[in-house]
């Protein structure tokens, strides 16, 4: 698949209509920029090998580790480093920027009824 060389991704998160359902806007080597509207809880998990980067566009976004939880909202980045397990909340809505590796699962370890494979996510 082909991406465009630019793009809006408040507006290309903002598009989309199903929560928790990330779509892959951008490739950067072997990275996929993707872009979710989120409510409510995705589900506890861990990526074995990849770290994953979350960056908030609209709204706040906590996330929750089994010792703390890190509270962010639009502007923060955070990063979860590989093999940490972790639950992304967010009370009311709020858009996120996510960049993984090609190779992460969205729900990482833990298939659910939210799990979105990379095929869904190229969809749009």
């Amino acid at each position: 698949m082909v991406f465009a060389v630019s793009t809006n991704l408040y507006k290309e998160a903002e598009s989309l209509s199903e929560y928790w359902s990330p779509r892959i806007v951008a490739e950067v080597n072997d990275q996929y920029v993707k872009v979710a509207k989120v409510k409510g809880q995705l589900v506890w998990h861990s990526h074995a090998d990849e770290d994953e980067l979350f960056y908030i566009l609209k709204g706040e976004l906590k996330i929750e580790y089994r010792d703390h939880v890190v509270e962010l909202v639009a502007g923060d980045v955070h990063v979860v480093p590989k093999g940490v397990e972790h639950n992304p909340v967010a009370e009311e809505e709020c858009c996120l920027a996510l960049v993984e590796t090609k190779t992460a699962l969205h729900t990482g370890d833990v298939i659910s009824e939210k799990s979105k494979p990379i095929e869904d996510q190229l969809e749009g």
